[in-house]
């Protein structure tokens, strides 16, 4: 049953109940068969799920198995004993990923709070009404049938069919977005011409639990408790959303898949060729051939470590955890680290009106009437909103609005209120649509009421005109009636006020003696106001190629008026009611969604299928709101964003990211932060995959030409400090200043889109020959080698190995220099992808991080170098030779770092021709 649609006897019939409520008996008979007036609740993830689900992510399960097969080798070579040396490989991974594991569960560890505060949303207790009396029992207690009696300040316990209301008025913002409490009445719902059903909104006979009565009181009915009351929809709703991988996952994973083959490709081609080179010219041996296959996939396994990133996974989080302080520092706190990047790729924001594009306070922005301090007083007495100690408004917020314009005009409701002290009334009255007041002021009783224009006009028979009381003439009826249309036009909710002079109290105030032959004293304009901000960031949005969508509870009038102030429709055209949307299929609504930006009186159900329907065209669409209606969409959306200060507990336990100050500007600041923190993610994997590039490439030709130039403990001190310490002073790049100005990325981007694949290619391959010059010229210096005896120099490389040639130990001193010196200027060249190392704005935000990692690093690069200790723990070869002495000379030092040097012009060339091709597609 439609209980808004029926007769209150007929719903009392429905659910076999009278208005003296069910007896003690049946109530308790009800209770059994169905249970408390609870929401289902959740079950939480354990701290061992969320660990698993922590390495589950393909990065980080390809390190697992990196570190399993290097175990493996490490068992084989060390002859199952446990040596700290053969081991250090796997143990470096193993903190990794433990480093890892343990950021992710810091920063994602807080337990889903939605669904525990749906429940914390419900009255503690309520009055009804059991054999007859009136009783208080616990809101859980509460079944189908109960009369609940309810006053201003009661939260309403179930859903409802109203029986009794006297100037009842409930708050329902947070249920159904309206941004002004709600007049109740008794009387039946029809339906509109052409409407199947009647928006949550506009079922004015109906209470709701989760909404609050703020004024009046009243008695009704219960229709649904717990999971089958509006608020359990939302919660069933809830709790059904999935969570989404983010574009940042979904690419990482693409990217792990990627490397995975890469990896497994290489190795394989290298011990094949590797074990052919062995046993080609020599007389098969099973006892050769297992020696010589042991050796060369020990060569593969190295270049496996060469080619896995792995320090990448930890690096990304850690941008990650940076980003989350940044936006906090901006007003925008991240519940989950992925929302970070997500907010960079947004292409929709899906934003609540109240509070986030509105300041969520109903102001006077625009009067009618000759005397404005008169209009002023007379709206603020006949109120019941007062000001507190720290002279705000507080009240019913369209009473607040008529206090605060008083205030603001130097009319202070106290104090009025002390000259002119109230000493009667006729309450507000939904039938009447207004309220009158009482005031004696010396020896006179001013009387003056308030309302809705045409209601209150109706009762007017004199206008106050230049302070002088005139009759009423239908030509000053016209113009007040123009003034009210020009205000309704702007959606302004407009009041009227009138006053009447009495000699002596009147004897009785009911409203049929009092509101008659009354003065007109003029109208006011309120509306919620457009934050001054807002404007501007929508402006921005646009810019970034980001579209605003308006969604709200309210009136169509009033979503379109403020929609065009704001710029987000130029057209009433493009704005959309809830009740129109059910029309449309989802296929339809996927078409048709692109026409609207304002979406008018909608309901929970029509804010998740809006965002849906953008999802399902492909945008990456984020959603903003306040109250529990919000929460399904905001779960449901990419990145969903709840508000700090007028937020419920559910939409923040719901939310990706919640905004301290509840500002759609702060979003906007926080899609430039994730637009900033994805290009430095993007940053560091282009540097960190370029070296690994070279490393591949450099290692590959060593094992199919027999000589070693970097060993295993190289890569992964390459790896591990040179590729880390870069890789995260870049996270901390500035946002170049074209950031704002470019389209969001597609979806279909990868990581290697945009010519970043091409670029990761030829700068490998590049850092891999500046390496593998190092480490030549080392060689030829050791061995006397020059120019002209180049072939024999280059024959004598072919095989040589630091176990039977020592001269080759200078090569490999050149080669780790140039590796570790190529890779930082690698990362210096990337603190723009496609921009001049050395424009303006490069030197203007200078990156002081990355300066510091270049001199920790270059410092860093050197100790094994310099201290023969440390270098007999990186080349143990040497020792095993009888302690060889090696002196680094300044000479290879200077020739290592000049080699490294030339990537910087090189690397510019090519983001000079890459600014070329893209300005020619433009």
């Amino acid at each position: 049953m439609k209980y808004y649609l029926e007769e209150a006897q007929a719903v009392l019939t429905e659910v076999k109940s009278s208005e003296n409520g069910l007896t003690s008996a049946e109530a308790e008979k009800r209770l059994a068969q169905n249970g408390k007036n609870k929401l289902k609740e959740a079950e939480k993830e354990g701290l061992v799920k969320k660990i698993i689900s922590a390495l589950a992510d393909p990065m980080i399960i390809m390190l697992l198995v990196a570190a399993f097969i290097q175990a493996v080798v490490a068992v084989v070579q060390s002859h199952g004993k446990f040596e700290l040396s053969e081991f250090a490989d796997v143990l470096i991974i193993l903190v990794v990923v433990i480093i890892n594991t343990i950021m992710s569960l810091v920063q994602e560890s807080k337990a889903e709070a939605a669904m525990e505060a749906l429940m914390q949303m419900t009255a503690a207790t309520s009055r009804v009404i059991r054999d007859g009396k009136i009783v208080s029992i616990k809101s859980e207690d509460i079944v189908v049938g109960d009369v609940v009696v309810l006053e201003a300040g009661d939260a309403v316990p179930a859903d409802c069919r109203i029986l009794e209301s006297y100037s009842m008025k409930a708050e329902e913002a947070a249920l159904t977005g309206e941004s002004v409490p709600v007049t109740k009445m008794i009387e039946t719902l029809m339906l509109q011409k052409g409407s199947e059903d009647v928006t949550l909104g506009d079922r004015k006979n109906m209470l709701y639990s989760g909404s609050t009565i703020v004024y009046g009181r009243g008695k009704a009915v219960v229709t649904g408790t717990g999971m089958d009351t509006e608020m359990g929809k939302i919660a069933d709703a809830l709790s059904q959303a999935e969570d989404e991988q983010t574009p940042l996952q979904i690419k990482m994973a693409e990217l792990s898949r990627f490397l995975t083959k890469l990896v497994i490709g290489i190795s394989v081609l290298v011990f094949a060729v590797s074990l052919a080179e062995e046993m080609i010219g020599t007389t098969f041996e099973w006892g050769h051939f297992g020696t010589a296959a042991l050796s060369t996939f020990i060569a593969a396994i190295a270049l496996a470590v060469a080619a896995i990133p792995e320090g990448l996974p930890a690096v990304v989080t850690i941008i990650l955890s940076i980003g989350v302080t940044a936006m906090s520092k901006r007003q925008a706190l991240i519940r989950k680290l992925t929302a970070v990047e997500t907010l960079g790729c947004t292409q929709i924001i899906c934003s609540d009106k109240n509070c986030t594009l509105t300041q969520n306070k109903m102001t006077v922005v625009d009067h009618y009437g000759d005397d404005d301090k008169l209009l002023a007083t007379g709206m603020a007495l006949c109120c019941d909103a007062h000001l507190d100690e720290n002279g705000k408004a507080v009240g019913e917020p369209t009473e607040a609005a008529l206090v605060n314009y008083a205030n603001a005009l130097g009319l202070p409701k106290d104090k009025l209120a002390e000259e002119s002290p109230r000493i009667g009334e006729a309450p507000f009255d939904s039938g009447r649509k207004m309220m009158s007041t009482l005031h004696r002021r010396g020896d006179c009783i001013r009387q003056f009421t308030k309302g809705a224009p045409d209601v209150v006009l109706n009762l007017c028979s004199t206008v106050l005109v230049n302070g002088q009381t005139v009759p009423m003439t239908e030509e000053i009826k016209k113009n007040i009636a123009k003034a009210n249309k020009e205000m309704a036009d702007k959606a302004l909710r407009v009041l009227a006020l009138a006053m009447r002079t009495h000699s002596a109290e009147p004897a009785d105030h009911s409203a049929e003696n009092l509101e008659h032959d009354l003065t007109f004293v003029g109208l006011t304009g309120m509306i919620d106001p457009v934050r001054p901000e807002v404007k501007a960031a929508i402006e921005e949005c646009r810019g970034a190629g980001v579209i605003p969508i308006m969604i709200t509870g309210d009136h169509k009038d009033t979503a379109v008026a403020i929609g065009k102030e704001l710029g987000i429709i130029s057209d009433v055209s493009q704005a959309i009611v809830g009740a129109e949307l059910d029309k449309f299929s989802d296929e339809e609504l996927q078409e048709e969604v692109v026409k609207y930006s304002v979406y008018a009186r909608v309901q929970p159900e029509h804010k998740t299928r809006i965002v849906k329907a953008w999802k399902a065209r492909g945008m990456v669409t984020a959603m903003t709101g306040d109250g529990v209606n919000d929460a399904p969409s905001i779960k449901s959306a990419d990145i969903g964003i709840g508000m700090g200060i007028t937020g419920t507990d559910v939409t923040k336990g719901a939310a990706d990211m919640v905004l301290a100050d509840d500002n759609f500007a702060t979003i906007v600041n926080a899609v430039e932060e994730g637009r900033k923190i994805y290009d430095n993610v993007c940053k560091v994997l282009q540097f960190q995959l370029s070296t690994n590039m070279s490393e591949v490439i450099i290692m590959f030709l060593a094992s199919v030409l027999r000589f070693t130039i970097l060993s295993p403990v190289h890569l992964l001190w390459v790896n591990m400090v040179t590729d880390s310490l870069p890789g995260l002073a870049l996270g901390m790049e500035k946002a170049e200043g074209d950031l704002m100005r470019r389209k969001p990325r597609a979806t279909t981007d990868g990581i290697f889109s945009g010519g970043a694949g091409f670029d990761m290619v030829w700068q490998g391959i590049y850092l891999a020959i500046i390496e593998i010059a190092a480490y030549v010229i080392g060689f030829f210096e050791a061995n006397g080698y020059t120019f002209e005896t180049i072939i024999p120099g280059l024959k004598a490389i072919y095989g040589a190995t630091v176990t039977d040639h020592n001269a080759c130990l200078e090569g490999m001193f050149m080669a780790f220099l140039a590796v570790n010196f190529g890779e930082i200027f690698c990362a210096i060249n990337m603190r723009s992808r496609k921009g001049s190392l050395f424009s303006k704005g490069m030197f203007l935000n200078m990156n002081w991080w990355l300066i510091g990692a270049f001199v920790v690093t270059v410092a860093l690069t050197m100790l094994p170098v310099m201290i023969p200790q440390l270098a007999a723990v990186f080349f143990p070869a040497a020792d095993a030779m009888g302690g060889v002495q090696f002196h680094m000379e300044l000479n290879d030092v200077l020739i290592s770092f000049c080699l490294a040097l030339s990537t910087v012009p090189v690397f510019e060339i090519g983001k000079a021709i890459h600014r070329a091709i893209d300005k020619k597609k433009q």
